[in-house]
């Protein structure tokens, strides 16, 4: 039986790289990831072993990879998993590669590390209690919408990931099918330049159809809650 070890990698800046992960790239024979490249250059900017050989692991090839993978467990190899950041799986590739391994018998290590959901919400002022993920929107319009409506009703605080280009776009419907709501705009998250807008979906609406950001955002919006939905967060640009 092997184990498929799967590694969390920096979102932003290279001073959150653990002991761990450091040890996990470096212990690795073949290491899958979403592009060799990206992590060869973070491998080489720790100043950590190589792993004896790169794979590519990304969304056009990760079904036919799986069984190669699971192939390499069968072998005794040790195989790990990453992405350019954050964790795979999340919004990232590698779901295929999980579900192959455990049902071939083999182990899961998740080496854990930064990720930009938990620091978005925090860093939004919105509740933390109870939240929903719900990674990247439909493109087309009108699947966004539909996408957006499922969760009009929801408790849940609603974090998303979006595009620049399309971010003023996606706040603006998601005023119109939730309501001029609180939300946050978190950008450049662990970076030099990172910042938090917050205010109403109306005020950030226009702030970004005005001036798209650089970089992708994560969105955070408040859940529906008829007895608080008066209530508002003040305005700010801060981080």
């Amino acid at each position: 039986m092997g184990t498929l070890t799967i590694i969390a990698t920096p979102i932003g800046n290279l001073g959150d790289v653990s002991p761990r992960v450091r040890e996990a790239l470096s212990a690795q024979e073949i290491l899958c990831c979403e592009d060799t490249r990206h992590t060869g250059q973070l491998v080489s900017l720790l100043g950590i072993p190589r792993p004896a050989l790169y794979v590519a692991n990304h969304e056009h090839n990760e079904r036919a990879m799986a069984q190669r993978i699971v192939e390499w467990l069968n072998q005794g190899k040790k195989v790990g998993l990453c992405s350019d950041a954050g964790y795979p799986l999340v919004s990232d590739p590698g779901y295929p590669a999980v579900t192959a391994a455990i049902a071939a018998g083999h182990q899961i290590d998740v080496i854990p590390g930064p990720s930009a959901v938990p620091l978005a919400l925090i860093a939004s002022g919105l509740p933390p209690s109870s939240y929903l993920f719900k990674g990247f929107p439909p493109r087309k319009p009108g699947h966004r919408r539909s996408f957006l409506a499922e969760d009009a009703q929801s408790r849940h605080t609603l974090i998303f990931y979006e595009s620049p280009f399309r971010v003023g776009k996606f706040l603006e419907e998601a005023r119109e099918v939730l309501g001029d709501r609180p939300a946050a705009v978190c950008l450049e998250l662990t970076k030099q330049f990172q910042r938090t807008l917050r205010g109403p979906l109306s005020q950030l609406a226009a702030t970004f159809q005005e001036t798209p950001p650089k970089g992708e955002a994560v969105i955070v919006i408040r859940g529906f809650d008829p007895k608080e939905m008066g209530d508002e967060i003040s305005p700010e640009t801060s981080e």
